[in-house]
């Protein structure tokens, strides 16, 4: 998908994930599954539970939604219990102020704006729609519909396309992904090229074989910290067990890519209507890296 179909564009490219970047998707876990326990009578501390269980949604939907009726006793069917927790989660789902804030200011600085994300494209796609992300961004990218799922360096490169900005010659040094998955969004930074910032959360650094370019706490800090950086850092390396969180901190370590794995092609996407639309792709779909439509 792409903004309206325009020129293609040799400007800066910021790329960012979905769930836990752009948007809280933890929170809205725990506000569904507040609302889950209340609405069946359920110990509200059992809240502890399921977000463990949830894994950041890492974990197939299957298995969670499984554990809950075996735990419980429910007669619901996974169907019915899978359409609840959608309608759940999306309804609690929102960008916070200051992330678009932090948007409009990389656009109003000339930055090109895309998301890629792994997942289901129908809940993913509602998430940028319900949002408000649509407006802002110059495209996306969503796993499923896409036929490659981060760390893959293809769907990268699909997200840039989509966005207007040519992959031919140095679109690389002109580009950052932002994101806080490590296997995910910095590896796949890190295997094609791109500088990254990767926002920790308060957890530490957990890969040996490959590094962020940056290191933040949030969004908003991440967006400041590459519209202040070098178009292109180079410096020494931190040192060891450090991560950089300033501008001029040394570029990912590159690792060798993983053979790509492709899918069987998907169902006929949702309608493209709204701002931006999908833009025809050559690959197949996949069933997204999150098992049970979830996102990244």
């Amino acid at each position: 998908m792409t903004a309206a179909a325009g020129t293609m564009r040799r400007m800066p490219l910021l790329l960012m994930d979905l769930d836990n970047t752009l948007l809280p998707r933890d929170a809205a876990f725990r506000g569904w599954a507040r609302d889950f326990l209340a609405e069946h009578g359920l110990p509200p501390q059992d809240i502890g539970w399921l977000t463990t269980l949830d894994g950041s949604g890492f974990v197939p939907r299957g298995t969670l939604l499984g554990a809950l009726r075996q735990r419980y006793g429910l007669d619901a069917t996974f169907d019915t219990l899978l359409a609840h927790y959608r309608r759940g989660i999306n309804a609690h789902i929102h960008c916070p102020a200051p992330h678009l804030a932090a948007l409009r200011a990389a656009r109003a600085a000339g930055w090109t704006l895309g998301i890629v994300s792994n997942g289901g494209t129908a809940p993913q796609l509602e998430k940028i729609r319900r949002t408000g992300l649509a407006a802002l961004v110059d495209g996306w990218v969503i796993s499923e519909e896409a036929g490659f799922a981060k760390p893959d360096p293809e769907i990268f490169r699909i997200a840039a396309r989509r966005c207007g900005v040519p992959t031919d010659g140095a679109w690389t040094a002109r580009t950052w992904m932002v994101g806080d998955h490590a296997p995910a969004d910095i590896a796949g930074a890190s295997l094609s090229g791109l500088q990254s910032v990767w926002l920790h959360h308060g957890r530490p650094w957990p890969e040996l074989g490959y590094h962020p370019t940056l290191s933040a706490s949030g969004l908003p800090e991440a967006v400041g910290m590459v519209l202040s950086a070098r178009p292109a850092p180079s410096a020494a390396p931190s040192p060891a067990g450090g991560l950089p969180t300033a501008r001029g901190a040394a570029a990912p370590a590159r690792t060798a890519p993983p053979a790509r794995t492709r899918f069987a092609a998907p169902a006929a996407l949702p309608g493209s209507g709204g701002r931006p639309s999908y833009r025809p792709v050559a690959a197949g779909a996949t069933a997204g890296a999150r098992a049970g439509g979830l996102a990244g």
